[in-house]
């Protein structure tokens, strides 16, 4: 048995409980290994029973008299009596009949468990017994929880995972010598053997701390050498023009914030080099990136190259197509923007790829129609990539091919990410953000909602529509049949078109929508054929409805910091006063995610909040792929993060051999072909 051999091979796992591990993302006794725990519940402190207060307790006894019953409505109770020399506790388990014949007479217990009050005795409920030994699994330590699935109990894990740490002596050390003793971090064997089942708290975090370590480590090893390849390939130089630059300016009807105008002479430096641009600008909704996005467009046109943006839906496109229209438009480039997305029609694609390739069109705007192979691009010089993190490293490899060299490319997103968290996660992008939004902008009014609140509500709501407004209603599901519990779109549309907004025009919007419906709905809904859309997070990113000042999401907490502060910003895109109503499901006290959303619309603060409340996990959310997810390092360790990135750059200037370190290489090579971040 190795590290790659499947699960199958552990005792007692057959075909069911492969599957079942399966669900978990355990293949392999690898994947069993690094599947870390959630978190920790300490049972390590062993209590004579007269002892005993109420809470978490752990006993070395002995247990007699075990017995069980069935009571009312077929429940099982089995009951038995642990005796120390210092007195005796009840205990009971529910619904668990195979205890009482597993029981062995005069043996010595660890038995681990809540101890309290129930119908006027005091008891220990449910506890995990096992027989005393130097190493117990689910008793008498610091006990690993893990992620369960139906059929999968953390107690199931534990035993399969002290059977797979056999292995561990034949774990490898993963990092370079001189990295482990500079940065005194213990080996990797005795790390894994700590995170599962830790001797001590302070064993534990030394053990985070150097998984942790290698994780981030990995990944920015993996941006770097990606940047250092990008760097190698020649782009074709796109000359500043200063004229051109100041007469786009003059004809804006707004003026740009410094934040954008500084982003701006990043970009122009960036693409005036033969070396290729790669940078991204990361800003918060509404702060005018398709403004520096334009002004990057037209100086790339002007010297004969086309630029192609992909946008991540069809919807999107159109609205840049139209915007992007209009801004270049007064430069006299209006007629060269083209839109090429899978709704069009067959004769509509037929004249928007002889317009490309006879370069008619100077901007191409599209979704991953753009990567399809008959599109042939007439001289691409300029790649701008919206909500970056929707798009594979592969698809964007396509697009960067039809050029015949490598083009400059320039990403753009919405999600505001702080810069500690940005130079490691985009480690091979240059970054720039604009963190102000322009002048005149009106705040949005964020309220927490409690259900009894509702009546109170849809009138303040009714008088916005009667003014002519319109509203969103954003809900977690589509339909009511859904598992996950919650409000849907389909149960929200028949209450609001039938009782309280009967009197409106409502349309629904959702992700099992074609294409081509969504594009209907859209319109009708910026044409104000529409006063509400119910919807679901489909208009997360990118639509842009100035008429829409309220948003109202149901469900509030069922969604996630970042995620609902991109749903608020689709409100607030005119001159009007806008609302954000974030209504809960029940009448609980809102979480602090909420109540600092309601407090502040501004997304890099709220970044911040959300790394110090997440700590390790997704990286990207619902965006991105797991493999980039952290399962030990905490974004918020800004020391630790800094130490490893400094080690990454040590790890290159030194030339390592990277596949001298088998593990690193492998972990390494797919970090660099799964990111989207090249």
């Amino acid at each position: 048995m190795t590290f790659n051999s499947g699960v199958i091979e552990l005792s007692g796992v057959g075909k069911e409980l492969t599957k079942k591990l399966a669900v978990l993302s355990i293949i392999t006794v690898g994947d069993l290994i690094e599947n870390y725990p959630r978190r920790y519940e300490d049972y390590s402190l062993i209590t004579k029973i007269d002892k005993l207060r109420p809470g978490a307790v752990t006993l070395e006894a002995n247990i007699i008299q075990a017995s069980g019953r069935y009571v009312r409505r077929g429940m099982h109770i089995t009951e038995a009596i642990a005796s120390d020399e210092t007195g005796s506790v009840r205990l009971v388990w529910f619904n668990q009949p195979y205890r009482a014949g597993a029981i062995k007479p005069d043996q010595q217990y660890f038995i681990a468990g809540e101890f309290g009050l129930r119908r006027g005795r005091f008891s220990i409920l449910n506890p995990s017994v096992e027989l005393v030994s130097d190493f117990p699994v689910n008793t008498a330590r610091i006990i690993p929880v893990y992620r369960e699935t139906k059929g999968i109990k953390s107690a199931y894990l534990r035993r399969l995972v002290r059977e797979a740490l056999n292995l561990a002596k034949d774990l490898d050390e993963h990092l370079p010598g001189w990295l482990i003793k500079g940065q005194k971090l213990i080996d990797y064997r005795k790390a894994v053997m700590e995170m599962h089942f830790p001797s001590s708290s302070e064993a534990l975090e030394t053990a985070k701390r150097r998984l942790a370590f290698e994780e981030v480590f990995e990944l920015t090893l993996a941006a770097l050498l990606n940047k250092y390849e990008f760097t190698k390939e020649a782009a074709l130089a796109i000359p500043f023009n200063e004229k051109l630059a100041k007469d786009f300016v003059g004809e804006l009807p707004f003026k740009l914030t410094d934040a954008q105008r500084k982003t701006v002479w990043q970009v122009y430096q960036d693409m005036s080099r033969t070396m290729p641009m790669n940078r991204l600008v990361e800003g918060d909704v509404g702060s005018g990136k398709t403004v520096v996005a334009a002004m990057a467009a037209v100086m790339a046109m002007e010297q004969k190259f086309q630029v192609a943006l992909m946008a991540p839906t069809e919807i999107l496109a159109r609205q840049h197509t139209e915007t992007l229209q209009t801004l270049l438009g007064n430069v006299g480039y209006g007629d060269k923007v083209g839109l090429l997305i899978g709704g069009l029609s067959a004769s509509q694609k037929k004249i928007a790829h002889q317009r490309i390739a006879n370069g008619d069109t100077g901007l191409m705007i599209g979704t991953h129609a753009l990567i399809a192979e008959k599109v042939g691009m007439h001289r691409l010089g300029l790649i701008v990539i919206d909500e970056q993190h929707r798009f594979g490293v592969q698809q964007r490899k396509k697009l960067q091919a039809k050029a015949g060299h490598m083009p400059h490319v320039l990403h753009m997103t919405a999600t505001p990410i702080p810069r500690s968290l940005a130079l490691t996660l985009y480690g091979e992008l240059d970054i720039s953000i604009i963190d102000e939004l322009p002048p005149g902008r009106q705040e949005i009014k964020t309220k927490i909602c409690s259900p009894n609140s509702r009546k109170q509500l849809y009138a303040l709501i009714d008088k916005e529509l009667e003014a002519g407004r319109q509203m969103f209603v954003v809900t977690p599901l589509i339909n009511d049949t859904e598992a996950s519990g919650g409000v849907s779109v389909e149960e929200v549309y028949k209450q609001l078109s039938e009782h309280e907004f009967k009197h409106r025009r409502i349309g629904q919007l959702h992700g099992r929508m074609s294409s081509a419906e969504k594009d209907v709905v859209m319109k009708k809904y910026l044409e104000r054929e529409f006063d509400i859309l119910v919807c679901t997070t489909v208009i997360e990113v990118g639509v842009d409805v100035p008429n829409a000042t309220i948003m109202l999401i149901e469900g509030a907490e069922k969604f996630g910091l970042a995620q609902l502060h991109q749903l608020r910003g689709r409100v607030g895109r005119g001159n009007r006063q806008s609302f954000a109503f974030l209504m809960l499901s029940d009448s609980k006290a809102p979480s602090v995610r909420l109540q600092a959303l309601e407090n502040t619309t501004n997304g890099f603060k709220l970044a911040e909040l959300d790394l110090r409340l997440r700590g390790p996990g997704a990286i990207y959310g619902n965006f991105q792929h797991g493999a980039l997810d952290l399962r030990v390092a905490s974004l918020s360790d800004t020391k630790l993060i800094a130490a490893a990135r400094e080690a990454a750059q040590n790890f290159i200037d030194k030339n390592e051999d990277i596949e001298k370190y088998s593990h690193l290489h492998r972990r390494v090579s797919k970090l660099r072909a799964v990111t989207n971040l090249n």
